[in-house]
């Protein structure tokens, strides 16, 4: 099976554990990309094919775009980080065509199906640890930390990956176009004269196609000074609500960051809506150099709340869908809301009808 036969939607069943074992070298990988133990579980279920993984974006080196062969996204099928020393950056997961086939039978797909955690084979259990890692030092191998080796480098103008994304129905034309005219719009910025204008011409070109203003606005902290602290001690499961867009520019610095952690234009579309906490991000593996990180400010991730890769430079439309992190500042708790009562922001909901791949 090739990624031309497949498209977002198509109905997939991933192949038996022991089929993806019997495809896979001494290390754990097939074409460079690790299957992980964490993937095990999905083994013999359904699912929905949720990208196509012709492109993605390199978080290991940030040099923009990567080329991917033969590969999809499925569902929200995301690595749980059981056998990466408990990582919470729930990446989700690339799959191989060649792990996949076709479903006879279409019903229920998209649910995780029968979880077959615990089964892990003791060969690939070994390779989630690099040659050199030690019991003291452990240094994990993982499908992020890996992306060099299975992916190529994918220049930015290179036309063909859009084309790409709305053959697959990554994206849709309104979606692709949209993106590509704002992002053409943005870099006039970068000419040497006509800054004012451009930044004009880019807001009133925003506000048109997306019904909001320019994300790219700076927070109101001067660089050096210190950014506000808040702690509401939120839990999984809890509703809250984003605050708007203003008030975040209050608590971030003038290169939007606070305490470190950067609120990035991907994550203004969010502001006004109402989300449920998917939980606490306190530990994350290294994807540079596989050694375990902590957080000494703990993160907060939200469900369903995913990066859109709509004014990514250098990686417009990747198909990742990284899940963003959240300063508690940011947040606002909503009691006495269940899970019919969400409230989504604008942006968000035009986004979605307009079809295009949730990120």
């Amino acid at each position: 099976m090739t990624t031309d036969r497949l498209r977002v939607d198509d109905c997939v069943e991933i192949k038996s554990r022991e089929e993806i074992l019997a495809s896979l070298d001494a290390n754990g990988c097939l074409d460079g990309l690790p299957f992980m133990p964490e993937m095990l579980r999905f083994c013999g279920t359904r699912l929905r094919v949720s990208a196509v993984a012709h492109k993605t974006c390199d978080t290991v080196w940030q040099t923009g775009g990567r080329r991917i062969k033969s590969t999809v996204h499925l569902g929200e099928a995301r690595c749980d980080g059981s056998a990466h020393g408990g990582c919470q950056a729930a990446c989700l997961l690339f799959w191989k065509t060649a792990w996949i086939k076709r479903a006879a039978d279409t019903t229920d797909a998209g649910t995780s199906g029968q979880s077959l955690a615990g089964t892990g084979d003791s060969e690939l259990s070994r390779t989630v640890f690099a040659p050199d890692s030690t019991q003291e030092r452990p240094i994990y191998v993982c499908q992020a930390t890996r992306l060099h080796a299975f992916t190529q480098p994918l220049a930015w103008w290179d036309i063909r990956q859009y084309w790409a994304d709305y053959r697959s129905g990554n994206a849709n034309l309104r979606k692709a176009v949209s993106v590509l005219t704002l992002a053409f719009l943005f870099h006039l910025r970068k000419l040497p004269f006509g800054y004012r204008l451009n930044c004009w011409i880019y807001d009133r070109a925003h506000r048109m196609l997306r019904g909001t203003r320019d994300p790219y606005r700076d927070g109101r902290i001067p660089l050096g000074q210190p950014t506000p602290d808040e702690r509401q001690n939120l839990t999984a499961g809890e509703w809250v609500e984003v605050k708007s867009h203003d008030a975040i520019l209050e608590t971030i610095t003038t290169n939007r960051r606070n305490r470190g952690l950067s609120f990035d234009p991907e994550m203004v579309r969010f502001c006004g809506g109402r989300f449920r906490v998917a939980g606490r991000v306190t530990r994350i593996i290294n994807e540079r150099t596989g050694e375990p990180m902590q957080f000494s400010n703990p993160c907060i991730i939200l469900d369903k709340v995913a990066c859109h890769a709509e004014y990514s430079h250098r990686r417009l439309l990747c198909p990742r869908r990284i899940t963003p992190y959240w300063r508690e500042i940011w947040l606002t708790r909503v009691g006495g809301l269940t899970q019919s009562a969400p409230r989504q922001p604008d942006d968000a909901a035009n986004a979605a009808a307009q079809r295009g791949v949730g990120r």
